[in-house]
């Protein structure tokens, strides 16, 4: 496969608002289909961009139920896509969004896979700020996986609350717990420990799965757990609210 051809053509497609070009359907295996993510993200630094850190997908048990998929994936965060608490986003303007509530990450030092295990990660991490990752389902995951890895996991945005730094000793980011509202009704608590045991694990995963690709997590990269709950639809109107225990509120709209 001529990967530097399927970057371009995916990059083309992705310019003109076509996320999942079916002249690539069940072409892609998930290493070429990361290559393609990755080549991606290159071109969106080269336009202007600024490459921020990564999201990390499919972490708990409730989004891999949902989707049927069962291995965590990664995407790519750009400094474009960083919302701050309270920003109203067109529903008009989005492709079946959705909306999940995770814990926003910053290494302070760089991670270098493999072998990097989870008190390593989570002694790398500096800085925990309460999140929401806005999220386009543009495709089908269940139909071909490796389409949702070129068209960067679906991500959209991600909006962040107030950061905390540093995280104070005694707090157990497994033990972290958020509460889900919704217009103000609240719809569930989860716990850290849905994300693959603890948090700290995604960022630990992230290490080494970018290793595979001869990358770093670089110091200052931010990182998004994953979800602690599945994937909430959004709809126009809704007013979205994740507080997390002891980390803060992080609020969202959809107009």
């Amino acid at each position: 496969m001529d990967l530097e051809n399927a970057i371009e053509s995916v990059w083309r497609h992705t310019q003109a608002g076509i996320h999942f070009p079916k002249e690539w359907e069940g072409k892609l295996s998930q290493r070429e289909a990361y290559g393609v993510q990755l080549g991606l993200l290159n071109r969106y630094v080269a336009a202007g961009d600024t490459h921020v850190g990564w999201k990390v997908g499919l972490t708990s048990k409730a989004t891999q139920s949902q989707f049927g998929l069962y291995e965590p994936i990664f995407g790519f965060l750009l400094r474009g896509d960083a919302k701050p608490s309270g920003t109203a986003f067109a529903t008009s303007e989005l492709i079946r969004p959705g909306f999940e509530h995770e814990l926003c990450l910053t290494v302070g030092k760089t991670l270098q896979g493999p072998g990097v295990t989870l008190e390593q990660a989570r002694a790398a991490i500096s800085t925990a700020a309460p999140a929401l990752e806005i999220v386009e389902l543009r495709g089908d995951l269940r139909r071909d996986l490796s389409l949702v890895l070129t068209d960067n996991a679906g991500q959209k945005a991600f909006v962040t609350g107030e950061p905390i730094t540093p995280i104070p000793a005694n707090v157990h980011l497994g033990e972290v717990r958020v509460d889900v509202f919704v217009n103000g009704t609240h719809m569930e608590q989860a716990q850290g420990t849905e994300v693959l045991g603890n948090p700290a694990a995604s960022v630990a995963w992230l290490a080494n799965k970018l290793a595979e690709f001869g990358r770093p997590l670089e110091v200052g990269m931010q990182v998004m757990s994953g979800s602690f709950t599945r994937l909430y639809a959004a709809t126009k109107g809704d007013h979205v609210e994740a507080r997390f225990t002891p980390f803060g509120g992080v609020s969202a709209r959809f107009a």
